[in-house]
């Protein structure tokens, strides 16, 4: 069997650490000109590379939210959902609904569940205020 061991490079860790300062979803365009903004020299396709990397391993969450896909460091290990303002990206971790609810869901529309996310897209208070 073959170990799979992953490089730790300047960049991964400077990407990591710039998507670790951000509270809300954040495009890998915008992540990028953040990280430019800093000083740092990292091309726009290493920066999807690697928020692609570290959603494909768990580490990352990721949305889409008007065509674009954007990404998210959660502090919670544990299993998630959100609560995303689409006027200003604010996100807010949610307990996941009920099992029991989603299998009734599920099973009355002939369905098996087999995995499920949730994301809630609407306005926060402050946008809604604005309004």
């Amino acid at each position: 069997m073959v170990e799979h061991i992953e490089r730790q490079t300047r960049q991964k860790d400077a990407i990591r650490a710039a998507l670790a300062d951000c509270e809300e979803f954040i495009s890998a365009q915008d992540l990028h000109r953040r990280l430019e903004d800093e000083g740092s020299r990292i091309g726009l396709a290493t920066v999807y590379r690697q928020l692609n990397a570290l959603a494909d391993a768990g580490a990352a969450d990721t949305i889409r939210l008007d065509g674009q896909q954007l990404f998210r460091l959660c502090g919670d290990d544990g299993h998630h959902h959100h609560l995303v303002c689409k006027k200003c990206g604010k996100t807010v971790e949610i307990d996941p609904p009920s099992e029991t609810w989603l299998r009734k869901v599920a099973e009355g529309h002939g369905f098996t569940v087999e995995s499920h996310t949730l994301e809630v897209f609407g306005l926060c208070p402050e946008c809604q205020r604005k309004q």
